[in-house]
This record gives structure tokens, sequence and C-alpha cells, in this order.
């Protein structure tokens, strides 16, 4: 962790001390969201960020990937949005210091049904945090693969939106439409809401392809774009099946320091504050 510290900090002075609620969306599968979320919270943590992973997804891949069992994943995220269990009843504690998760199970995709008859179902996750947003710099939200009311509890309570975008030849099929959805909840249920940026995953240098992606998203996207981009990388992949986060399981690996180097651009930054319709039209 000494070592993933030292790496991290060289970049120098970060935001201010206020939480800093992070939403990785992407409606699309497949494209690292999961993977990105875990290794970012573990960097803000190894730099002493007490942070907080909300894993939305049903298929609970987040919390096997911070070492959570399943059997251990009582109560859970489902709880909190179905059953309005508190937030820190739901959490647990990982094997990195400072880094904590509230875990999914797989009942969480009956949640959208449940939800539909609540009142300001929309906002059932922002009151969640509500209570316990002192207790953390960070709080990361992995969300679904898809743009359900799920993903629009994440939107509405995020400060900012991180969107993993695969390095492939439909990179930006269904872009469009995930900034349109978040320009419908800035307008209408989170003015705060700002999209940080875009960062590229399964990058293969090997693959023409691959760069003519990347050369696309940049001049299409520009600055919303961040430097870094993510690599294809074995050992990424089989950092899950150790329940760990890759930069812990294997540091040194080019997939990690393509993380921690992500995890500088974050901590140094402000959101980014495109206008997402502006954002939308260059897609189109």
């Amino acid at each position: 962790m000494d070592n993933i510290s030292n790496i991290v900090l060289d970049s120098g002075p970060a935001e201010g001390s206020r939480c800093r609620v992070i939403a990785l969306a992407n409606q699309k599968g497949g494209v690292g969201k999961t993977t990105t979320a875990i290794n970012l919270a573990t960097a803000l943590a190894a730099v002493g960020k007490h942070t907080l992973v909300i894993d939305l997804d049903p298929q609970g891949n987040c919390s096997t990937g911070l070492g959570i069992d399943a059997d251990k994943r009582v109560p859970n995220t489902y709880d909190m949005m179905v059953n309005a269990v508190p937030l820190r009843s739901v959490e647990k504690r990982t094997d990195v210091p400072f880094l904590t998760v509230a875990p999914a199970v797989v009942d969480l995709s009956a949640a959208e049904i449940e939800m539909v008859e609540t009142k300001d179902r929309e906002f059932i996750l922002r009151r969640a945090l509500d209570e316990c947003r002192e207790d953390y710099d960070y709080i990361v939200i992995d969300c679904p693969p898809s743009l359900g009311l799920l993903t629009i509890n994440a939107l509405a309570s995020a400060d900012s939106v991180i969107v993993p975008l695969q390095c492939e030849f439909y990179a930006l099929e269904g872009l469009a439409h995930l900034l349109q959805t978040i320009d419908l909840v800035q307008q209408n249920l989170n003015p705060a809401l700002e999209v940080s940026g875009i960062v590229l995953t399964m990058h293969d240098r090997r693959n023409r392809l691959t760069e003519e992606v990347e050369k696309d998203v940049r001049d299409c996207l520009g600055d919303m774009v961040y430097k870094t981009v993510i690599p294809r990388n074995v050992r990424i992949s089989e950092a899950p099946s150790h329940g760990k986060p890759a930069i812990i399981y294997d540091y040194r690996c080019t997939g990690s320091r393509a993380y921690l180097r992500f995890a500088k651009e974050v901590l140094a930054q402000r959101a980014y504050d495109p206008v997402a319709t502006s954002a939308q039209a260059q897609v189109n």
C-alpha cells in the first residue's frame, strides 16, 4: 500500500475536503465499469481518503472483487433501497484500509419493480447517502449496465459521473443516449451533477482499430476524455477471482499502473463541467 500511495500522491493537491460522490455509469455491459470502480476506490483509499463503494449492480461483481463473500452480504443494497435499512448497517469493511463497501446481491434485480410505487423513488439512494456523507471523502457508485431506476438514483445522488468507454468499433454507440439521460437528470433531479470525464478502457496498442477508436473519441469529445487509457491486461482479469483489486493483486502490472495514473487525474481534478446537450450534439 505504501508503494501505491507514493505513486498516487505524486498527483499534487486534491480538491477540498467535502465528500465527493462519483457514479460510474454506462448502460452497455462489459466496458470495464466495475473494474474501474474497484481500482479507483482502492487508489483513493491508498492515499488515506475514506472511501465507500456502493454496489448497485445486481451481479454483485464489485462486492466480489473487493473480497466480500456472498454469505456475508446481509444486509445489502437491496435492503437499503427497498426496505429502508440504514446505509451504516449495510456497510462492510474490506481488507483495504479506509475502504468500505455496501455490497449487492441478485435480489437487487427486482428492486426497480418494487421501488416503482415508492414516493420520490428517484431519491432513495440520496436519502441513504445523506446519513453518512460526513463519514467519507469519496463515495464511488458502481451502476448496473442499464439506464433504469437504480442508475437514475445514482445520478440523482452524485456530484459527478465518470463514463468508462471500451475501445471498440461501437464505442460511441449509446453514449449519446447516456449523455441525454444525464442532461435530463441535471434538468429535473440533480442540477449539480457534472460529467467528470470519459475513461477509455480495454485499450490494445497492438490493434490498429483501437488506436483509430481512441483518435475518433478524442477528436469528438476533446477534453471530456481522460488522458489515461486503461489497457487490456491479464492481471486485471485475474484479480477478481482472488477477491482483490488489481492494484493490490499486482500493482506493478501495466493495468494497475494505468489505474493509478487515472486515480491521479481524478484526485487532481474538479468535476469537468460541459453542457451535456453540447456533448451529446458532438457525439451525434
